[in-house]
């Protein structure tokens, strides 16, 4: 273990003896940990968190959004025990603070561990995905009338497409490894739909698609699933919560749990978007997130995952001309066979869009 956990803890109010610390989870970007402490004979445990200060530039920042996310949540549940499996709970520091601070310049945080629920890295099955978006309808429902002001932008631009498709051709000018000539088949392809990508900023420019609190990052294992009934009990990693569109949350859980196929799968005839589970995530979160949606949101559902899908592609092409900056790759020509697995997603939901849409009106 690479850091004094024991030594965080002392700086949190939290009650009891330290017991132990262990790596936690699958998360590449921040260190996990799962504490436990002894109070007064009773095992008590905790996740602790080392923010990874290198992606997110403003942690005091990003805690504010998560302590005022989280404590909006949890004074809806009146029952205590219950909200504290049904939302994050941000244990504050010493000095009143939602993190603490260490000497070496680190932000740690630390939440109250979800008892008897578990997250699962890879979707098997409608259920998960009903449940999942069911979660995630559900929290930004929560959210809708959060008082205060506009929370902070963790990462600015992260889903602006438009901006995405400004910096690809950018990268195709410059062409800094001499890669253009191979790929322009994949550049061919942004460039066809290239209008389409400023479809959503123009109807929320023109007030008819809201700007909402959206939690940016809706992968099945970002929802915690109760072990005993299979609910989606749970949204966590709210590292990028911020403001944004309701069909950024719903587009990314189309991305990522449509398809049979890994993102990096280089046989893309094993990549498309099984409309069976198409289905499982509008019901799920279109049973929660219905009540709040205004009509040109619903409408707009269908081209959300083709958009984030195309979006996370042309971020993957972009890598790639650039000499593969951004994203760790683990062979050569990685990030191309990651582009060319989003853009076969995103011709597999173009060929079920009229499917897709008759679904739609007939919820």
């Amino acid at each position: 273990m690479k850091h004094n956990v024991k030594r965080v803890k002392e700086n949190f109010e939290i009650l009891g003896d330290f017991v132990s610390a262990a790596p936690y989870g699958s998360g590449h970007i921040n260190d996990t940990y799962r504490v436990v402490v002894d109070q007064g004979g009773t095992e008590v445990h905790y996740i602790f968190q080392r923010i990874n200060h290198n992606i997110f530039k403003d942690p005091p920042a990003l805690m504010e959004n998560i302590q005022r996310v989280t404590d909006h949540i949890f004074g809806k549940i009146h029952d205590e025990a219950e909200a504290s499996r049904h939302s994050l709970y941000v244990i504050r520091a010493l000095d009143g603070k939602p993190y603490y601070h260490d000497v070496d310049g680190n932000y740690w945080r630390a939440y109250i561990f979800v008892e008897k629920a578990t997250t699962y890295d890879i979707i098997e099955t409608e259920k998960q995905a009903f449940q999942a978006a069911r979660a995630f309808g559900n929290f930004q429902k929560e959210l809708v009338d959060i008082p205060g002001g506009r929370l902070h932008e963790t990462i600015p631009d992260f889903h602006n497409t438009p901006k995405r498709v400004a910096t690809l051709e950018a990268a195709v000018a410059e062409d800094v490894m001499g890669r253009a000539k191979d790929v322009q088949a994949e550049i061919d392809f942004v460039m066809k739909r290239k209008a389409e990508t400023e479809i959503l900023l123009d109807l929320n420019a023109q007030g008819l698609i809201p700007e909402r609190i959206t939690h940016n990052d809706t992968k099945l294992n970002n929802v915690m699933l109760d072990d005993k009934t299979g609910e989606g009990i749970c949204v966590i990693d709210l590292d990028t919560v911020m403001p944004g569109l309701v069909h950024y949350d719903f587009g990314d859980m189309v991305r990522t749990s449509t398809s049979p196929a890994v993102e990096d799968e280089k046989d893309l005839s094993k990549v498309c978007m099984q409309f069976n589970m198409f289905e499982a995530l509008l019901r799920g979160y279109l049973s929660t997130a219905q009540d709040f949606l205004t009509p040109t949101e619903r409408e707009y559902l269908p081209f959300a995952g083709k958009l984030i899908t195309l979006t996370i592609g042309i971020r993957f092409l972009t890598d790639y001309l650039q000499g593969d900056v951004y994203f760790k790759i683990h062979r050569e020509r990685h990030n191309l066979d990651r582009c060319r697995t989003q853009f076969k997603l995103v011709e597999s939901i173009e060929g079920q869009m009229d499917k897709i849409k008759e679904l739609l009106n007939s919820i």
